[in-house]
């Protein structure tokens, strides 16, 4: 069963999508999951995937579209702030303890690629999550810092550069998440698996969505590149953790990023690695979904 909500996070709303199980007792509070998604995707996407699964076994789960993303709310249109994105899933907890037939002791988190960096640095301050859930995720701190050939403080002199021009002419610019066709990445020598699998779930009709727009506002690097989905892990996050990770190592980053917070969470309680998949095989792929769904299943029953 499916609910259009939506969350209201100060002067705008966050659009969201509830997954209810069919056959939920309507006597018996539910376990939820607020569901994190990841940068440059919408809740019809990688979320919806995710979460119609997981409500299929019995567990609630809320997805939306961050601020300043798909159909929510926000100006400027397509920031990709992690500081926000942390506070979007605090907002969508908020909505969920107030939801007839939702157990407000029994929430939890699951994020998938930024998604689970995001999920991670919201539940070392917000501790109304009781257990965090992870699928291939990633710290875009480190991503993004690892992406500058000149080095991130070059980067980040060039952005300021940028932004005082973007002041001057009243104009914000935008980039590519990815390339927008498999043209377009040939063409720019990015010929790479992980990059090849990303547009084809990404930008043709396989897992493409109209609101999913693939271009980031470029004033946000600056964030990503300041940014550590990690700091504190150590010492704050001490909610049961799950880490579902890629078996075929990639260059996204994501394995290196989940096996870094397997070891440096101070409760760890489940690992999975599901052999042969890629990072984006994960998003949509029925073998390898179903595999990480029935985990986390086990996962969210034994810890909220």
């Amino acid at each position: 069963m499916l609910q259009h909500i939506t969350i209201p996070r100060g002067p705008i709303e966050l659009a969201a999508d509830l997954h209810l199980p069919d056959t939920a007792d309507s006597t018996a509070l539910l376990r939820a999951v607020v569901l994190s998604t990841p940068g440059s995707s919408v809740k019809e996407q990688i979320g919806a995937n995710y979460a119609s699964r997981l409500a299929a076994r019995g567990i609630a789960v809320l997805v939306f579209d961050p601020a300043h993303q798909g159909q929510s709310g926000g100006e400027p249109r397509d920031l990709e702030d992690p500081y926000r994105r942390g506070e979007d899933i605090s907002y969508a907890i908020d909505a969920l303890t107030t939801t007839p037939g939702i157990d407000p002791k029994r929430i939890g988190v699951l994020g998938i690629c930024a998604g689970g960096g995001y999920a991670v640095h919201t539940a070392r301050t917000d501790h109304r999550i009781k257990a965090v859930g992870t699928v291939v995720p990633g710290n875009m701190g480190t991503s993004f810092r690892g992406f500058q050939p000149d080095g991130p403080a070059a980067a980040l002199a060039a952005l300021a550069d940028a932004r005082i021009e973007e002041a001057r002419s009243g104009e914000m610019s935008r980039v590519n998440w990815l390339p927008d066709t498999l043209e377009d990445a040939t063409d720019a020598g990015l010929t790479d698996i992980d990059t090849t699998q990303a547009i084809t779930y990404y930008r043709t009709e396989r897992g493409g969505n109209e609101h999913s727009t693939n271009r980031r506002l470029s004033r946000g690097d600056s964030l990503l590149l300041g940014y550590d989905a990690f700091h504190l892990v150590d010492q704050l996050m001490t909610q049961p953790l799950q880490v579902i990770l890629a078996g075929r190592i990639g260059n996204t980053g994501s394995y290196e990023a989940g096996m870094r917070l397997w070891k440096m969470a101070p409760n760890p309680v489940d690992l999975m690695v599901i052999e042969g998949a890629g990072h984006y095989e994960m998003y949509d792929e029925p073998e390898y979904v179903d595999a990480a769904v029935e985990r986390l299943t086990n996962f969210y029953v034994n810890n909220l």
